[in-house]
Parts: C-alpha cells; sequence; structure tokens
C-alpha cells in the first residue's frame, strides 16, 4: 500500500511539473499595428482589426513560452479606404491569395526580468523567413474567476521586400516597424 501511495504522489508531482497553461489573447484589449515611412518624410501606422494569439507556457516566467499568431489580411486599416484596398491589392500584400499573415515562436528566451526575444517563422504573402521580436511582460492580474491575466508588448522590424510585399522604391520605406499591444488570459 505505501508504495502505491508513494508511486500516486510521483505521478501528481510529475503531472504538476509538466502542466502547461494555454493564453488566449483578448481581442477587446490588445492591438496589432505596423508603422512604415512614406517619402522618407513622414510615417504611416495601421493595425489589422482580425487576429488571434495564444501562448502556452508551463513556467510563470514564460521563460518556455511558444506563442502562435494568425492576423487576417484584409483587415488591414490605415484609416484611409483607398490605401487600405491597394494594400490588399496585388501589388502589396495580395489578399485573394494570401489572406494570413502568421507567426509561430521557434524559441522565447528570458533576458531581462521582464524583457524576452522571441524568435520564429513568419509567414506573410506565401514566403516564410526567420523573425527575431523582442517581448516585454507588462503585467500580470487576476481577472473574472480568478484566472490569470498577462500583458506583452511585441516590437521588431522586418524588410516588407524579403517576403515580396511591394516593390522597392522611393515612395514606400522598406523596413516596417511592428508593435503588438496585447493582453491574455489563461484559459
Amino acid at each position: 500500500m505505501k508504495k502505491i501511495n508513494v508511486l500516486f504522489a510521483l505521478l501528481f508531482v510529475a503531472a504538476g511539473v509538466y502542466a502547461q497553461t494555454t493564453y488566449k489573447v483578448d481581442k477587446a484589449h490588445s492591438k496589432v499595428g505596423f508603422a512604415i515611412s512614406h517619402m522618407m518624410i513622414s510615417e504611416v501606422e495601421g493595425q489589422f482589426n482580425s487576429f488571434d494569439a495564444t501562448i502556452v507556457s508551463s513556467k510563470d516566467d514564460f521563460s518556455d513560452a511558444s506563442v502562435e499568431f494568425t492576423a487576417d489580411v484584409n483587415t488591414v486599416d490605415t484609416n484611409v479606404e483607398r490605401r487600405d484596398g491597394h494594400l490588399k491589392s496585388p501589388d502589396f500584400f495580395d489578399a485573394a491569395k494570401y489572406p494570413a499573415i502568421t507567426f509561430k515562436s521557434t524559441s522565447f528566451t528570458k533576458t531581462g526580468d521582464k524583457s524576452y526575444k522571441v524568435v520564429g517563422d513568419l509567414t506573410m504573402h506565401g514566403v516564410t523567413k526567420s523573425v527575431t521580436l523582442d517581448a516585454t511582460l507588462t503585467g500580470t492580474a487576476t481577472g473574472r474567476g480568478g484566472k490569470k491575466v498577462v500583458g506583452f508588448k511585441v516590437t521588431g522590424t522586418i524588410n516588407r521586400i524579403d517576403f515580396g510585399v511591394g516593390t522597392s522604391g522611393p515612395g514606400t520605406g522598406d523596413e516596417v516597424t511592428l508593435t503588438a499591444k496585447t493582453e491574455f488570459g489563461a484559459q
């Protein structure tokens, strides 16, 4: 009987060690945006109005986290309908052919008290490239039902030409700054 109790205790501890928590993005309290230079004198900002993201981690400090993200290209929004239509066209995103932008992390490394380097595969316009993003844990709280809520700000820069989005020229910059301000709730 003692052996059985020890076995159950070990199984319980092992299950606790490998327990993972899944966090889903709270879309009402999150924003996924970008900025790009225009004519080398100003910056145009935009966002994707429809997106989804999930974080899975077995550690409270997220040092072993994995992230998956998807944005609907057809919801690109720069507050100028004509420009949004052009961005969705084959000249840029070609949303009819490539309706989603996806990111799947390959590593989530803690670099400071609340800072991380997130490396992963970004797929846009049918092209997949490894990118490195900076993430900052902006806070944790207890939400409704006593479940954990976490915030992350994620930033990075990509070259749109590397993904075949548009052509290089004097009107629109090649470098795109990405900024996601997100809130996630434990499931």
